[in-house]
């Protein structure tokens, strides 16, 4: 029997892995959003134990790993659509947060990280003098 394989096919596959598509997100979906002076974003872990969510930050990068554990070696498969085993997802935070000051909580399968913005990046007023009364006037920055 003859097979024809099909480069673009098996490329599909692999970006549909790493991806998702609509139907299967990747293995870890997130939101994000800003709220108040807080950048939130929310991973979908259910089944996992949260003593096997590791967080990392590195030069502003934010490392997420988790692990749902395998089935038993006993047990007959039937179907497979969760992804097992260990995975991570990384995100490239901007200069404005102060990912020094992350907050992390896990409830009901889901990850919640605080990320406060940095004290740089709020607006602020800035006093300026004027050239012959030198009285400072306020504006804004």
């Amino acid at each position: 029997m003859l097979m024809r394989t099909d480069q673009f096919r098996e490329l599909d596959r692999l970006a549909q892995q790493v991806f998702g598509t609509m139907s299967r997100p990747t293995v870890m979906p997130m939101d994000a959003w800003r709220q108040g002076e807080n950048f939130v974003v929310e991973f979908d872990l259910p089944g996992v134990d949260p003593s096997s969510i590791d967080l990392d930050v590195e030069r502003n990068v934010l490392t997420v790993k988790a692990e749902r554990p395998g089935l038993e070696d006993e047990v007959e498969t039937i179907a497979t659509e969760r992804p097992r085993g260990v995975f991570s997802r990384q995100l490239f935070l901007g200069d404005t947060l102060a990912v020094d000051r992350v907050q992390a909580s896990y409830h009901d399968g889901v990850l919640r990280l605080s990320i406060p913005v940095a004290e740089e990046a709020k607006p602020r007023k800035i006093q300026i003098q004027s050239g012959s009364d030198r009285e400072p006037t306020a504006i804004s920055a």
